[in-house]
């Protein structure tokens, strides 16, 4: 499908409808159709019209593709060199199908770690099923030789599949090029031998049927191959994950222990202030009390000092 550079164009208008928010989609999508049909357009704006809207991970992988291009190239790019190793007659060419695998997995990894940040940044909580489904559409984009209306980067609006071994096996040479003959074969009965050019045709049939069989079974040795290392490394990931857990789990039973811990030394520390407090009042109330029996002990001082004066003055003169 040609692409429309004029800025305000039918394809840029697309383009910028499938990078808004999933949540903003339809009633975006339904005010471009009006906006056509109203310009005459009506062809146009019934393609619009009809469109669907993105599930939350084709929305993902668009916005991968509009968001961090160069990572999604880097994908796409591994899926070329792998077509080109397929198509390959050299020694290597095992080895360089397997480095093509061994990096498109790699950058399906970062893709998938980056849609995981896109879908918290737009408020949704990717699951494990979700980041699964992703990387599954990633793989599938990285596998076709070409794109379709249908399937077109950062128009997706459903998730994708991978092709099949036959889709694989097509890319080579003569693969998949076997058609049905309905010239009549020679009967061992009639007694005639094949001709020069029927041993030539069926021996190019031969040719190719193996060449299709042999690119099968290599896609198949190679997709097994990837599968098993996947295999061992999401093992790997669950052990890693459990051990995690495990320590996880024992973080927050020693987090619970001291929590009871510094509870109780709260507790002790609570009760012993609150006894402090009471002896502190007691104290007070007893230093109080001495203090006004000092008062009164010394007006008594006083009293009988006073009185003791007048005694001495109402003694009779020798």
């Amino acid at each position: 499908m040609p692409r429309n550079t004029t800025k305000g164009g039918p394809e840029n208008d697309l383009d910028a409808l499938f990078r808004l928010p999933v949540a903003e989609f339809t009633a975006a999508r339904n005010t471009l159709a009006a906006q056509l049909k109203k310009g005459g357009r009506r062809d146009e704006s019934a393609h619009v019209k009809a469109l669907a809207k993105p599930s939350i991970t084709a929305w993902a992988v668009n916005q991968l593709y509009w968001q961090h291009r160069e990572a999604f190239d880097r994908l796409i790019a591994t899926g070329q060199r792998f077509r080109q190793a397929q198509t390959s007659s050299s020694a290597g060419k095992v080895a360089d199908m397997r480095k093509a695998l061994d990096a498109r997995r790699e950058e399906l990894l970062h893709l998938s770690d980056l849609a995981a940040a896109l879908l918290r940044d737009a408020g949704s909580s990717p699951t494990p099923e979700t980041i699964h489904r992703i990387s599954t559409t990633l793989e599938a984009l990285s596998a076709y030789a070409s794109f379709s209306d249908d399937v077109r980067p950062g128009r997706l609006t459903r998730d994708v599949d991978p092709p099949g071994f036959d889709s694989l096996a097509s890319l080579i040479p003569g693969a998949g090029m076997m058609k049905t003959t309905k010239e009549p074969t020679s009967s061992p009965k009639s007694g005639h031998a094949p001709s020069p050019r029927r041993k030539a045709k069926l021996s190019g049939e031969t040719s190719q049927f193996e060449q299709t069989r042999q690119a099968k079974i290599a896609a198949a040795k190679v997709s097994l191959q990837e599968a098993r290392s996947l295999l061992s490394e999401e093992r790997a990931r669950a052990q890693s994950l459990e051990a995690a857990q495990k320590k996880a789990n024992a973080d927050v039973k020693e987090a619970e222990k001291h929590r009871r811990e510094t509870e109780e030394r709260f507790e002790k520390a609570r009760l012993a202030s609150e006894g402090a407090i009471r002896r502190a009042r007691s104290i007070a109330a007893e230093a109080e009390g001495a203090v006004k029996a000092v008062e009164g002990a010394k007006r008594a001082v006083e009293k009988a000092s006073k009185e003791l004066e007048k005694s001495f003055g109402d003694s009779p003169a020798k």
